[in-house]
C-alpha cells in the first residue's frame, strides 16, 4: 500500500496503530458489555451477542447484531483481497509469477489483473473447501508469517548469528542483542519501537498461539510450504535472479549514459574566454548552459 499512499513515512503508521488502537478498545468494551449482560458460563460461543440480547429481552437487537456481522464479513474480505492482491503483484515483479499480474491500472493506480485473479482464486478455493480447514490455514499462515516478518526485522536491524545460537534462552538472548549488539541499520522516518524486546515478544506469542493449531492443519500447511518451496528452488529463485540482474544492467547503462553526456556538456563549455568576450561564441555558449542544466 506504501506506493498508493502520498506520504507512507507518515501516513501508513499512523493508519496501522491508528486502526488497531480502535479495533482493540471496540473488542476490550464489547468484551466487557457481554459479561455484564450475562454471566460467563452462559455465554454462547457461536452467537454470544444474539443470544445475550435475546436473554435480556431484546430480541430485536439480533438482528442489528447479525447485519452488523455481515458487514464486518465482508469488509475483512475486501481487506484481504487487497493485500493479497499486492502481495501478488509484488511476488510477479521478480518474475517468479507471470509480469502481467504486475501491471497497475493507469487510472485507477491498483493492481487490477493481480485482484481479479486473486479473487477468482479465493472464491473457487472457498466454495468447494470446508470453512473450518480454512480457517485454520489462515490462521497457521497469518502466525507464521507474523513470525518470520518479526525475526526479519531483528535480523535487519541487528545481528541475526548471536539470536540463532542463543535462542534457547530467550530473555538472555534479547538481552544480549539490545545491550552488545551496534544497530546495524536506523530507519529514516519511522521504525518499529523497543527492538529488539518487541519483535522478540511477537515471536514467542506467534510460536505459543501456533501451538493451538490442530495437527491435521499443521500437516496440510507443511505440505503447501514444500511444494511452494520447491517451486521456489527450481523456478522462483533462477526468475527472481534474472530479474535483478538484468535491472542492475539497465541502471548502468543509464549511470553509464549521464557521465557521457555530462563530459559532453563539459567539454562544450570550454570554450576561450577571448571569444566569449568579444561575443563570437555567445550563442553555442547559452545553448550548453542550457543543456548543462537539463543533464544535470
Amino acid at each position: 500500500m506504501a506506493e498508493e499512499t502520498k506520504n507512507p513515512a507518515r501516513d501508513i503508521p499512523i493508519g496501522l496503530i491508528g486502526s488497531m488502537v480502535i479495533t482493540m478498545a471496540a473488542y476490550c468494551l464489547l468484551a466487557v458489555v457481554l459479561c455484564l449482560m450475562q454471566l460467563y458460563p452462559q455465554i454462547d460461543k457461536d452467537a454470544p451477542f444474539s443470544v445475550a440480547f435475546e436473554a435480556v429481552g431484546m430480541s430485536w437487537a439480533k438482528y442489528v447484531v447479525a447485519a452488523g456481522a455481515l458487514i464486518g464479513l465482508t469488509t475483512v474480505l475486501l481487506v484481504g483481497a487487497i493485500g493479497q492482491a499486492r502481495y501478488l503483484m509484488h511476488i510477479a515483479r521478480t518474475h517468479m509469477m507471470p509480469p502481467w499480474l504486475a501491471q497497475v491500472n493507469p487510472k485507477t493506480g491498483t493492481p487490477i489483473n493481480a485482484t481479479i485473479v486473486m479473487l477468482t482464486a479465493t472464491v473457487i478455493i472457498g466454495f468447494f473447501t470446508d470453512l473450518e480447514i480454512l480457517a485454520n490455514l489462515l490462521s497457521i499462515s497469518t502466525l507464521f508469517i507474523f513470525l518470520l516478518v518479526t525475526l526479519a526485522l531483528i535480523i535487519r536491524r541487528n545481528n541475526f548469528i548471536l539470536y540463532s545460537i542463543t535462542v534457547s534462552i530467550w530473555l538472555l538472548a534479547t538481552a544480549g542483542i539490545a545491550v552488545f549488539v551496534p544497530q546495524a541499520r536506523k530507519p529514516k522516518a519511522w521504525g518499529v519501537p523497543m527492538v529488539p524486546w518487541l519483535p522478540s515478544l511477537s515471536i514467542a506469542i506467534n510460536i505459543f498461539l501456533l501451538g493451538s493449531i490442530d495437527g491435521a492443519s499443521v500437516k496440510r500447511f507443511g505440505i503447501w510450504t514444500g511444494v511452494l518451496l520447491l517451486y521456489y528452488f527450481f523456478f522462483g529463485l533462477h526468475a527472481s535472479y534474472d530479474t535483478a540482474k538484468a535491472s542492475g544492467e539497465n541502471k548502468t547503462r543509464q549511470g553509464q549514459k549521464k557521465v557521457v553526456r555530462h563530459k559532453k556538456t563539459s567539454s562544450a563549455i570550454d570554450i576561450d574566454s577571448e571569444q566569449v568576450r568579444s561575443g563570437q561564441c555567445s550563442c553555442n555558449f547559452s545553448i550548453s548552459c542550457c543543456s548543462v542544466e537539463i543533464d544535470v
